[in-house]
């Protein structure tokens, strides 16, 4: 099978299309033909190995896919799934994904709908919902927010009753994108460089006032920047280090001193926990078919250019979700509602 696998760590150079040996489905596993797989920015921190966890020489890269069930136990031959691969391996023609992370997928939803959903779209969701707790009528930042898991966020905080939503990406036509999905103000940060000048843009955008939450996943000043805006009993949640730059150590008397709460998140650890993913899957189902969530698809690729996609996010030219076109049948993105 014709699959994209990393030898050697580097940027979007090291991403080489070769054949591979298919791989072969263990007890709990189903075997998937890849129809179309989900680019994240987590894959490029991948790539060059400054993840979280470290990776190992050869790998293929890629953890979500949409396709249909070949071999293996727990669902039907010819079954459309969309799944979660442990370990990887979603770059590929055929890859393994574990039977309790496969979700039957109807032709409600699109393949790029789909795998918006999973890793950004949950991803959102558990920001909101259980790191942050968005309550009605608050303020909420969201950073990077034309990005995947950024508008998914801004919608779901719309459909959540923020009060007010302020989004921040890089360049107007982000902004309008930004301001298209529900957020309320949309601000350029790209040229600051000091945490006081990310402060007093949000702030001026909140009428003076500090800010109740903050999704944040660049680092360094913006984080500072963002901290420093919240009102008392603020929450300020993490989920990526884009910038690769630390934000300044955070001292404990400066969480006291205005009842901060500082929180991080990463998806593994709701998938570790059975519904935990589920949950959130179904109730976005239920939104995109309904006309209330609508999935950005921001670019198809063939497998082949699958260094070009990791080359558009790792510059920024980006937005919404970015998926590699296995099959070649092309991606569409159509927004299922209810009958």
């Amino acid at each position: 099978m014709r699959a994209v696998q990393i030898t050697e760590f580097g940027g979007p150079e090291v991403l080489r299309v070769t054949d591979l040996d298919e791989p072969t489905p263990g007890a709990g596993e189903l075997l998937v033909e890849v129809d179309s797989a989900g680019v994240n920015y987590a894959d490029t921190h991948q790539a060059e190995d400054s993840y979280l966890v470290r990776q190992t020489l050869p790998f293929v890269p890629g953890s979500e896919v949409v396709g249909r069930v070949v071999a293996g136990s727990g669902l039907p031959i010819g079954t459309r799934v969309l799944g979660l691969t442990s370990g990887g391996g979603g770059y590929a023609e055929r890859v393994v994904v574990p039977s309790d992370q496969a979700f039957r997928l109807k032709d409600d939803l699109t393949d790029a709908q789909a795998l918006a959903l999973l890793v950004h779209g949950t991803t959102a969701w558990h920001l909101l919902r259980r790191s942050a707790e968005l309550r009605g009528g608050e303020t909420v930042v969201i950073h990077a927010a034309a990005g995947g898991v950024g508008t998914m966020a801004v919608q779901l905080a719309r459909a959540w009753g923020a009060g007010r939503i302020i989004a921040t990406a890089s360049g107007e036509a982000k902004c309008e994108l930004a301001r298209s999905l529900g957020a309320h103000v949309a601000l350029d940060i790209s040229a600051t460089t000091t945490a006081d000048e990310v402060r007093d843009a949000l702030l001026a955008a909140n009428d003076g006032q500090g800010v109740d939450l903050v999704l944040e996943m660049t680092g360094g000043h913006v984080f500072d920047g963002s901290l420093a805006s919240l009102r008392p009993l603020g929450r300020i949640a993490v989920f990526g280090l884009a910038s690769k730059i630390d934000p300044a150590p955070v001292r404990v008397q400066k969480l006291m001193r205005k009842s901060l709460t500082l929180t991080g998140f990463w998806l593994p650890h709701a998938v570790a926990q059975p519904g935990l993913l589920a949950g959130a899957l179904e109730e976005m189902r239920s939104m995109v078919r309904a006309g209330v969530l609508n999935p950005v698809l921001g670019g198809s690729y063939p497998l082949a250019e699958a260094a070009r996609a990791h080359e558009d996010l790792r510059s920024r030219r980006s937005t919404g979700k970015l998926v590699l076109d296995i099959s070649g049948q092309g991606i569409t993105q159509v927004v299922a509602k209810e009958s």
